[in-house]
């Protein structure tokens, strides 16, 4: 989870909100308090929080909820809104269509992970339909070159760097024509364990070299209220852009590094939010704060399944669900999305409501490995029983269970969970817009989501728009 212990701390809160008979000054500055707790915790700086908490108290005993939603209501979405200022509007991407090649040069000390981010940057670009070339200037760092080409094999682009040359202009001009063929160019370039003269040299000699486009720092989350310092003096020496935050997922700092961004008018295009290549996304602070806070980001969620299954295919197996269809090679087929997607409790994070949820992390583990489990049954399968899963009787389930080498339990398993697919499936045949907006209205009385505001959530709109947003998507 991002900000794990942020994010836990402000959902309890609003879980006070949520139960509570009605609300008065004693329940608000009990709230306040508690948001000051959890954001110290979070390494944000003293007076950012304290000027936060004074609007949102300021807000919360004069505001009136409009007609139709109730008072507490209400207070969560002051809390939401405030929050989301907090962090500074959403960013304007980047134009990488504007020019070619577009240079993208990422600066930063040593520890934030540039060459890393640079992989992650090249591949965000590349499931785009852009083509990608990235280019190592790191001369101080001996196995910089080597981490880059590594990356670019993975992701099949195309890495470019003389390790035996300690000129960084010379390299880049050493290439350079190549480099002309490509839609957009990564640049790394070294860094030092502080700002020192001579990297800030350095730097303007690369970006006047390159003439870069986009210059953006990386920051690691673990340092803290100090990323406001770096943010500044880096856009003063070399004019930066943008900034990319990293190791969000491992540090209780990423608070500090987030808001101080924020106030210098450095702002932050990109987190990354893991090791693997595509634990990385643009920042959206209203999504940002929505998983924070237990909400979901759908914005997210809908970008990652776009990333994992093709217009065409989710246009097929669309008209298949609504023909009432539904087999086996369907199941497959999202499960493999599923794990394009990410981990299902990062996917939980995005769904409204369900980030709310304390599921326990056995419990998802769990989830994990029986996926993987029913992948090796499925592969064991023929055409014949993956098209048609009711053909499979007890002697067909001794055969896949043996030449799958899981239990004839899995399968079973497996098979209870494909019928419970298709009469779901079966449940939305022909669906007009209003049934679906029904079974929205439904989930937010499930058990364990009716504290959440479901009917109208800051930053998503009525739930009953879903049904439209994702035909739109």
């Amino acid at each position: 989870m991002v900000l794990d212990r942020l994010g836990s701390s402000l959902k309890e809160t609003l879980a006070k909100i949520t139960g509570a008979t009605y609300i008065d000054e004693k329940l608000v500055n009990e709230l306040v308090k508690d948001i000051q707790r959890a954001l110290l915790q979070s390494d944000v700086n003293v007076k950012l929080v304290f000027d936060l908490t004074k609007r949102i108290k300021e807000r919360a005993m004069k505001e009136k909820a409009p007609t139709g939603i109730a008072q507490k209501e209400h207070l969560v979405k002051i809390v939401y809104e405030e929050l989301v200022s907090f962090l500074g509007e959403e960013e304007k991407k980047i134009d990488v269509n504007s020019k070619k090649p577009f240079n993208i040069m990422l600066v930063g000390l040593f520890g934030n992970g540039k060459t890393t981010t640079s992989g992650k940057l090249a591949n965000y670009f590349k499931k785009r339909g852009m083509k990608v070339g990235m280019i190592s200037l790191d001369v101080w760092r001996p196995a910089a070159f080597e981490q880059l080409r590594q990356l670019g094999k993975q992701l099949d682009v195309s890495v470019f760097g003389d390790p035996k040359e300690k000129s960084p202009d010379k390299i880049y001009n050493k290439f350079k024509k190549e480099l002309s063929q490509f839609d957009v160019v990564i640049i790394d370039t070294a860094g030092r364990d502080a700002l020192s003269d001579e990297l800030i040299v350095e730097l303007n000699l690369i970006h006047k070299t390159v003439a870069a486009d986009e210059v953006l720092l990386v920051i690691g989350a673990d340092v803290g209220q100090a990323a406001e310092k770096q943010a500044q003096t880096f856009h003063d020496v070399c004019g930066v852009n943008g900034v990319i935050i990293t190791k969000l997922d491992g540090t209780a700092k990423g608070g500090g590094a987030l808001s101080a961004c924020a106030v210098t008018g450095a702002k932050v295009k990109f987190i990354g939010l893991g090791e693997k290549i595509d634990d990385f996304e643009v920042f959206d602070p209203e999504g940002f704060v929505g998983r924070l806070l237990g909400m979901g980001d759908l914005k997210a969620l809908l970008e990652k399944a776009r990333e994992a299954i093709s217009e065409e295919d989710a246009e097929d197996l669309g008209k298949r669900l609504l023909k009432g269809e539904f087999n086996l090679i369907d199941l497959y087929e999202q499960m493999r999305a599923m794990k394009k997607m990410g981990s299902i409790k990062k996917l939980i994070e995005l769904i409204p409501g369900l980030g709310s949820l304390k599921l326990p992390k056995e419990a998802l583990d769990v989830q994990e490995s029986r996926l993987k489990i029913w992948k090796h049954i499925m592969d064991s399968c023929t055409r014949k029983e993956l098209e048609d899963p009711d053909m499979i009787d007890h002697q067909r389930i001794e055969r896949i269970s043996t030449g799958s080498g899981t239990n004839p339990k899995d399968v079973r398993e497996l098979l209870k969970q494909y019928r419970m697919g298709k009469k779901m499936v079966k449940m939305m045949k022909g669906s007009s817009s209003p049934d679906m907006d029904k079974m929205m209205k439904k989930m937010g009385r499930m058990k364990g989501m009716k504290g959440m505001p479901f009917g109208k959530m800051p930053g998503l709109g009525n739930m009953g728009d879903m049904s439209k947003l994702m035909k739109k998507d």
